[in-house]
């Protein structure tokens, strides 16, 4: 808990001390409209698409942080980190443009309500429109922390309130007051150190919720007691848009199989609360399920879960689904001969001595 507390603060400094030299201030997050992004989970062919937006370049300018830029793309900091983690985060390149990772793998999910993928700390909202093709809206959060975890189940949207209270759970209190001397039972809302911002929904899962907060920077890391955090802007187009009783999940996906315009991508993750997630196998089995065991490039698929970039990444022989077509239902499974194919060509790729990295 001290080391904790201990973090947070050492990175509090060097935040303070860039943001009276950061050329960005509040001002320049405004509101973001919302983007309804396309997808045909049920296509085949080039018309299958389960990866949704296009990376966004950015040429860096002086005063520029990457936290700052990564705000203005609606990213979080870990997916900045863990794309570009030659960049300095605090005096990139001035002059040098970069594409950001702002395009996504969906989470495997009924595609229904809120999906939170915890490793990935980022938000789907399905909206329940019956629009053809489907879509969705995400947005970058942050989570718990390794000794306050986000957990991982379903839930509905029990309530939202516009500038909510924070009447603090009991622990909270208890550690505010050993860490900060904080001795307060509620915080009102409109507060500025009111950690809820200005929008709160409450969740069926007890004691949590998905709200705004006043420590943006928060965003793509590991900050809270385990509610979910958006920036001011985001829970502000996001509120409005989610209905009270909207089904949720918060699911644990390290890794996420897509496809578009005929190829098939892969999304890996750090598994951020260490639950010595087995990266190789579960691939396997992700690949099986679809079967594209002859389509991926298996060599492909390790230096991207070696990398761990959190962004698609090609891994199919070229436009490998350009003539494929979903097998029927009942013909889901394949034969064995082929499942023996597959399993060669995973024997061989166990090989590799770096193709099983686990955090």
């Amino acid at each position: 808990m001290i080391r904790r507390s201990l973090f947070v603060f050492a990175l509090a400094l060097p935040l303070a001390a860039f943001a009276a030299s950061s050329r960005w201030s509040e001002r320049d997050f405004p509101p973001r409209p919302v983007v309804a992004l396309p997808f045909s989970p049920s296509a085949a062919g080039a018309e299958l698409t389960t990866v949704v937006g296009t990376p966004q370049a950015y040429t860096i300018q002086k005063g520029d942080t990457l936290w700052d830029v990564a705000r203005h793309l609606g990213l979080g900091i870990n997916a900045v980190q863990h794309a570009f983690p030659g960049l300095d985060m605090w005096i990139p390149t001035e002059g040098i443009t970069v594409e950001f990772p702002t395009s996504w793998v969906l989470p495997k999910s009924d595609r229904r309500g809120i999906v939170i993928n915890i490793p990935e700390m980022r938000l789907y909202y399905f909206p329940d429109a019956g629009s053809a093709p489907p879509t969705v809206i995400t947005y970058a959060v942050g989570l718990g922390r390794e000794d306050w975890q986000t957990p991982t189940g379903k839930f509905h949207v029990t309530e939202k309130t516009v500038n909510p209270s924070w009447v603090i759970p009991a622990g909270i209190r208890e550690e505010r007051i050993r860490d900060k001397r904080r001795f307060e039972n509620m915080i009102p809302g409109g507060d500025p150190s009111n950690p809820l911002g200005r929008y709160r929904m409450r969740l069926s899962l007890p004691l949590y919720g998905i709200h705004g907060t006043n420590i943006p920077w928060g965003v793509g890391m590991q900050v809270s007691h385990g509610c979910v955090r958006l920036y001011p802007e985001d829970i502000e187009a996001l509120f409005p848009v989610v209905p009270l009783g909207t089904p949720g999940e918060f699911v644990y996906q390290p890794v996420k199989l897509g496809a578009r315009d005929g190829e098939i991508f892969l999304e890996a993750h750090h598994d951020v609360y260490g639950t010595r997630f087995d990266y190789w196998n579960e691939t396997r089995t992700l690949v099986e399920e679809q079967g594209w065991s002859d389509l991926v490039d298996w060599g492909l698929v390790a230096a991207a879960l070696d990398r761990k970039s959190g962004m698609p990444t090609p891994v199919s022989h070229g436009q490998a689904l350009l003539e494929w077509r979903r097998p029927p239902v009942q013909a889901a499974e394949a034969p064995k001969a082929r499942l023996r194919t597959a399993r060669r060509q995973a024997r061989a790729a166990d090989a590799h001595p770096r193709r099983i990295a686990k955090d």
